[in-house]
Formats: structure tokens, C-alpha cells, sequence
């Protein structure tokens, strides 16, 4: 099958440890990751100068976002600190540091609305109001340790996961009783579908649960060869109106696509060309162009879901994390020895994602 050239290397750096988590802004104009060592760094475009937020501490940064209009950035890590940079000025301004003493806070999550980010305390999930400086309410999770977390598209739903499924809160009524999403072993990944019309539960007994929002019947997809780690929905829908479903399990890929026939469900395909664990996964928005990071090395583009057409390298000892940029000519992904790497959009493979 002759391969082609969508993406070619446009810029890299590398910090002193494996990148945790990267992010772009909503506007495509900085890039921020995050490393094992503690390092946080802002990277502004066009020109890819590097602004360091945070220098090595020994305290691993896991989780970094930007708000829905890029106004801040949040991150959170080993030290139980979370840390709220206001990006509106020419320099980046440190403007809040959350205590939390003897807690790992490795999720965290913006309201897709407001100013509101939700991060995790261990059986705990805070809210917390960047405008007014305030806790907007505490969740407890109270089965287990947060897992996962993630918001609805709308802002009006907030999902967490950890043992014996989901909570879903309505965040219009965050005092009224939680929506319970059970299943027999924990979900370590939920996922909220574009359209918010599904969400998906990647779970640790290899399995994955879809709900649709409003139906108390879900699907239960079975034999993955481990846990469910990593969802990742399209951003268009297929030929039917549903978006396409990614997960991924040990090296494996599975895509799955909503059935026109209703008895059928969910129809799946595994992509299994990795070798190693595969550690992210997302679709170039607006396309079902499919990217796939593992610890092999390799980070592979899958045309619609389904076929293999260009295979990327730079980190040698494998991959962490990747992510799109917002309007998808680029790729940025992080690497196990502290590898950042950035693939822009070969000019004849423009409009290379396809519907």
C-alpha cells in the first residue's frame, strides 16, 4: 500500500524529562506542555518562542488545559497545587495556586462555557470560578478516586469516572442528585460526544459502555485485550449523522461506527499496526483523519478510522501524548524522553483529512 506525505517535520525542542500532557490554545496560537521534572512551558506562534512557566521541581505536572477563549491556563500535578496563569497580557501572569495538601491532582478540565475549571482530589472533584476567585461547589465521588473527568460540549453536564462507573452532575443544579452511569468495575476514561449525544466509558474489566443521553440502556462493547485507557470522538459525524468513536486498549485501536441496522449497534475495526502501548489518540478536527501516539515509537494517521497512510517518528523510546492544532494543518506530540515535536501540513496533502 504506497504511503502518503500528509504531515512533515516543522519544529521540535525537548524538555528534561517525558512529556506529560501538551495543549494548544483554542486559537491555535500557543502550544503549553508539561513535563515528569515539573516544567511547564508556553510556546507562541508563529514564531514557536518558548516562554518557561514553571522550571524542574522533582514534582511531576500531569494535566494541563486552557480555558474555552484561551484567557488562562491550569495545571496540576504531583504537589497537589493547582496553578491558574491568566494569558490576556503580553506576559504571562500567575494569578492563582490552589493548596491541597497530600493530594495528586492529575485531571483537570474547563467548562466549555465559563470560567469554571474541575479538577480532581482524590475521592473529591473542586469547581472553581477563575472570574470570582472562588470554589464554585465540591463533588464527591465517594466509590473511589476520580479517574477520569469531562465536561459536556454545552458546559451543563459534568462526568466523573472511577469505580463502579459514572456520576454525571447537572451543573444548572449542582445540589440535585448525580445521574449514576454503573457498571460492575471502574471506568478510568469518559468521554463526552461533540454533538452531546453520547458519552463513552472506557472501563478496566476491557470493556467500553456507549450511552446514549436520555436512553438508560447502553451499549457494551467486550474484548479488548486490557483496560479501555484513551476515548477520543470525531468531530463530524459519519454518512449516518453519528460522530465515529476511537479507543484504545494495550497496542490496539478500535474505531467504532453507529449502525444503520439498530440491532447491530456499533459496528468496529482494530487497527493494530503498533507494537507498543498505545498512549493517546484523537481525530484531526473537522476530518476522520485518526492519529495514534504509542511507546514504539511511531505515531500512525489512519484515513477515515480504517487505513494506515503516513507513519511519523522523532521519539525515539516512544510516545506520550499527541494532540491537533484547532485548525488541524499541524500535530503536536510529546515524547518519553522529553521529546516536543511539531508536524505541519504538507502543501499537497491540503485537505488531507477527508469525510
Amino acid at each position: 500500500m504506497k504511503s502518503q506525505t500528509l504531515l512533515q517535520p516543522h519544529w521540535q525542542t525537548k524538555l528534561s524529562d517525558y512529556i506529560t500532557a501538551i495543549a494548544w490554545s483554542p486559537d491555535g496560537r500557543c502550544l503549553a506542555a508539561c513535563s515528569a521534572a515539573g516544567e511547564v512551558v508556553l510556546i507562541r506562534l508563529p514564531g514557536f518562542q518558548s516562554t518557561l512557566l514553571q522550571s524542574e521541581t522533582g514534582y511531576s505536572i500531569d494535566c494541563l488545559a486552557f480555558s474555552h477563549d484561551g484567557q488562562f491556563l491550569a495545571i496540576g500535578g504531583q504537589d497537589g497545587q493547582v496553578k491558574i496563569w491568566s494569558l490576556q497580557a503580553v506576559a504571562p501572569e500567575l494569578v492563582t495556586t490552589l493548596e491541597n495538601k497530600s493530594v495528586w491532582v492529575d485531571r483537570l478540565c474547563w467548562n466549555p462555557t465559563k470560567h469554571e475549571l474541575a479538577f480532581s482530589l482524590g475521592k473529591y472533584v473542586q469547581v472553581w470560578d477563575a472570574d470570582t476567585q472562588d470554589v464554585v461547589t465540591t463533588l464527591n465521588f465517594e466509590a473511589s478516586t476520580v479517574l477520569d473527568l469531562d465536561w459536556r460540549r454545552d458546559g451543563k453536564y459534568l462526568a466523573l469516572a472511577g469505580y463502579q462507573g459514572a456520576r454525571v452532575w447537572n451543573t444548572n443544579d449542582w445540589d440535585a442528585e448525580e445521574e449514576a452511569l454503573d457498571i460492575p468495575s471502574a471506568t478510568v476514561a469518559i468521554a463526552w460526544s461533540p454533538d452531546n449525544q453520547f458519552i463513552a466509558e472506557g472501563n478496566l474489566d476491557n470493556t467500553l459502555s456507549v450511552l446514549e443521553w436520555g436512553n438508560p440502556a447502553p451499549w457494551l462493547m467486550r474484548g479488548f485485550p486490557g483496560k479501555v485507557r484513551q476515548l477520543a470522538w470525531s468531530e463530524v459525524p459519519t454518512n449516518i449523522g453519528v460522530p465515529m468513536l476511537a479507543s484504545c486498549s494495550g497496542a490496539a485501536v478500535v474505531v467504532w461506527e453507529r449502525d444503520r441496522d439498530e440491532r447491530v449497534g456499533w459496528a468496529s475495526r482494530i487497527l493494530g499496526n503498533h507494537e507498543g502501548v498505545v498512549q493517546a489518540i484523537a481525530f484531526q478536527p473537522n476530518s476522520l483523519l485518526l492519529a495514534s501516539a504509542a511507546e514504539d515509537g511511531w505515531v500512525a494517521l489512519w484515513h477515515r478510522g480504517s487505513r494506515l497512510i503516513q507513519s511519523l517518528t522523532g521519539a525515539s523510546n516512544g510516545f506520550s501524548c499527541l494532540t491537533w492544532h484547532p485548525q488541524g494543518h499541524q500535530l503536536a506530540a510529546g515524547g518519553l524522553d522529553g521529546e516536543l515535536l511539531v508536524w505541519s501540513q504538507a502543501l499537497r496533502g491540503r485537505g488531507f483529512g477527508g469525510r
